[in-house]
């Protein structure tokens, strides 16, 4: 009787163990999820585009690339505002004009761009536009999704898709060895927008992972190694970099 009790309490060890693996390594665990939420460091801002004053800029009154968060900055400053968040806002060409569809305050000041084929990530097709319409509400659709754009605020087209309906990139490939430094935008579900930066390289699968895990059904790549965050709050305040479009917070 006894080597049999033993035998069961040996066998209720196991099971348990045996148990206790499975949930360790289910994917919909808390453990597995807290893991995945910390496989690389990002910067994030949350923003409510109905309550808060966020635009895009490109060239200053003298006709010239703001091309930095100092410069911009400054101007803002000069003005009696106070300049809370910044971001670079998409891809640009050699020039620094912005690649594609460029709207600013209602004015289309770059054409869309509807190649499906090309060099560089922009062309990592589908792309996308990011916007923000003058009813203060902002989206992500793909550009061959956009008819028109006649009830538009805000516009900058980059490139590739990082989240598509729910779904990751189907180009992306998970384990790629293809890291940088990434920023990109996606939509959360309540309609605020969320604006990431990695703070490590990082590969495309896991940025737009990151996207996906915070309930976006569609977000998008903004840019690469050059990408910077102007974000006080969090004590991330990089003022150098030469860019095309910024992304702004003002108040």
């Amino acid at each position: 009787m006894k080597l049999s009790l033993k035998i069961f309490t040996l066998l209720s060890i196991v099971v348990a163990l045996i148990f206790s693996s499975i949930l360790l390594l289910s994917p919909g665990s808390k453990v597995n999820a807290k893991i995945d939420s910390k496989r690389f460091q990002v910067l994030s801002k949350t923003v409510d585009p109905a309550k808060q004053n966020i635009k895009l800029f490109w060239k200053n009154d003298k006709n010239k690339n703001y091309g930095n968060f100092q410069s911009l900055k400054t101007k803002i400053e000069n003005e009696g505002q106070q300049l809370i968040f910044a971001t670079n806002g998409g891809i640009y060409d050699k020039n620094h004009r912005p690649k594609g569809l460029y709207i600013e305050n209602g004015i289309v000041l770059s054409k869309i761009d509807r190649k499906e084929e090309g060099y560089g990530n922009f062309y990592l097709n589908p792309n996308g536009i990011f916007y923000i319409t003058h009813s203060e509400k902002a989206f992500i659709k793909t550009t061959k999704n956009i008819k028109d754009y006649n009830n538009v605020k805000y516009a900058t087209q980059s490139g590739p898709m990082l989240v598509i309906d729910g779904n990751i990139h189907p180009k992306f490939a998970k384990g790629s060895k293809h890291t940088n430094i990434r920023n990109g935008v996606g939509i959360l579900p309540n309609g605020n927008i969320i604006f990431a930066m990695s703070k490590e390289k990082v590969n495309l699968f896991d940025f737009a992972s990151y996207f996906k895990e915070q309930g976006c059904d569609n977000a998008l790549y903004l840019d690469g190694f050059v990408s910077k965050t102007f974000l006080p709050s969090k004590n991330w305040t990089q003022m150098d970099g030469n860019f095309g479009v910024i992304i702004g917070i003002t108040q």
